[in-house]
Parts: C-alpha cells; structure tokens; sequence
C-alpha cells in the first residue's frame, strides 16, 4: 500500500500540472477543454481542499463570480457525501473547463448510488440531507452517477462517478 500525499505535496503536484492558457489578449482564458484533478485522502479536511483546489482553477481563469461560487457549493456536497458515504480510499475529483461549462466530476470506491431523501420538515431543521437537493438546484437537474460520466470519460474502475455540470455564461461582447 502506498502513502498518502500530504496536502503541501498535493497542491504543489497540482501547481506544477496545471497548465493555464493564455488568449491573445493576454488575460488568462482557457483552451476548448482544460482538466485538472485533485487525489483526496479519506479525511476531514478533503472538502475543504477539493473546495479550494476549484475556486482557484475557476478564478485564475476569470470566470464568472456567481458560477464559481456554484462550483465551490456543488463541489463540497459530492466530496463530502464520497468522504461520508462511500468506502475505499479516498477520492479522486475531476475537473474540466469547457467552452461553454464547467464539469465536476468526484470519483469515490463504493458502487452505491447517491440518494436524495426524502426530508420532512423536522428532519430539514435538523440538517443533513440537503446536499444533493442543492445540487439538483444549482445545475438546474445537471448531474448524475454511474461507473463513468456521459460523453466520454475516465471510468473509475471499481466505484462510481458522481458529476455535475454548469454552464459558462458568454462574454459580454467589449
């Protein structure tokens, strides 16, 4: 068995792989699909790192204020149900910016699908369970599971995909 990276070493992995590009205006842009991934440990803290590694690809890349923030949301209810939920050894979140939206995909070890709950109004009080209403919510019904993510893709060989996509809003024309 091996290791687990520590979270210096993760990020400084991340830096050193991720390629921003350039557009000829000399903003910072992306290319027709750009893709980053994130390995996190079966720990606390993975929400958070997964949190942080996508508001920093989404904002070096100038996107919108309100889609990022989306992303950030979205991103931490699918690692937090994978560190909650699923078993194995962590998860692997896949992140992939596209002309025209942001896909998220997060990886986990177990075969179960996630499931939305049924919550009565005691149990919305209580908290818990509302994660994947606000993902249903903010992707407007983008997003889904199975052993991979439609259109083509990295198959997790034992597990699931769980994935969400957002539209990019077009640029204002200058």
């Amino acid at each position: 068995m091996y290791g687990v990276p520590d979270s210096r070493t993760c990020w400084r992995r991340i830096r050193n792989e991720t390629r921003i590009s350039r557009s000829s205006s000399g903003r910072s842009g992306f290319t027709k699909s750009d893709s980053y991934t994130l390995i996190c440990p079966p720990r606390d803290t993975s929400p958070h790192v997964a949190r942080e590694f996508v508001a920093t690809v989404l904002r070096v890349l100038e996107l919108d204020r309100a889609l990022v923030d989306d992303a950030i949301l979205c991103t931490s209810e699918l690692v937090t149900n994978a560190c909650v939920h699923a078993k194995g050894d962590g998860t692997v979140l896949w992140l992939a910016v596209e002309e025209g939206k942001v896909r998220v995909v997060v990886y986990d070890g177990d075969e179960n699908p996630p499931v939305i709950r049924e919550l009565s109004a005691e149990a919305w009080e209580r908290g818990g369970g509302r994660g994947l209403y606000l993902v249903d919510s903010l992707t407007e019904g983008r997003w889904g599971h199975g052993p991979d993510i439609p259109y083509g893709g990295q198959t997790h060989p034992e597990g699931k995909a769980v994935w969400f996509d957002l539209p990019v809003p077009s640029p204002a024309a200058p």
